[in-house]
């Protein structure tokens, strides 16, 4: 999708960090504190990345995952003085946050900081309709 379009189809903040490598304010973001059964896509491409059962409050003030759905690329970011994991969608190739080896250790050890700005939350009562169907399987008991 060229930049224009994108531009139009994100909002500022959305285009800023998915495009931008931005990074939204923590605590002041959509899904930080979000807990709603579902799945997380691109905003960009609709790729699925992450689901709400690995989602976990690690304090940091942004959504936090212990692993990603499907393949997300990571390259080195050496931004800001600071060497990171930078955190990618595969598709779309928007910039979705870092990872980081400090998540709980009973759920692998990683911690997927992702910014809300990246996300779009698919409720686990429309992934059918929305075209996520393969996913319901996930909230089956």
């Amino acid at each position: 999708m060229k930049k224009e379009d994108l531009k139009k189809k994100l909002t500022p903040l959305q285009y800023h960090v998915t495009q931008e490598q931005g990074t939204e304010r923590p605590f002041q973001n959509e899904y930080w504190n979000h807990h709603a059964d579902g799945i997380y896509v691109d905003i960009v491409s609709g790729e699925p990345l992450f689901s709400s059962l690995d989602k976990f409050d690690s304090g940091c003030g942004w959504p936090s995952f212990a692993k990603p759905l499907t393949t997300v690329n990571t390259k080195l970011d050496k931004s800001f003085g600071m060497m990171r994991t930078e955190v990618r969608s595969k598709d779309a190739d928007s910039h979705l946050g870092h990872l980081f080896t400090d998540g709980p250790t009973e759920l692998g050890g990683y911690r997927y900081c992702i910014n809300s700005a990246s996300l779009r939350f698919i409720p686990k009562k429309d992934l059918e309709k929305e075209g996520y169907g393969e996913y319901k399987k996930l909230f089956e008991k």
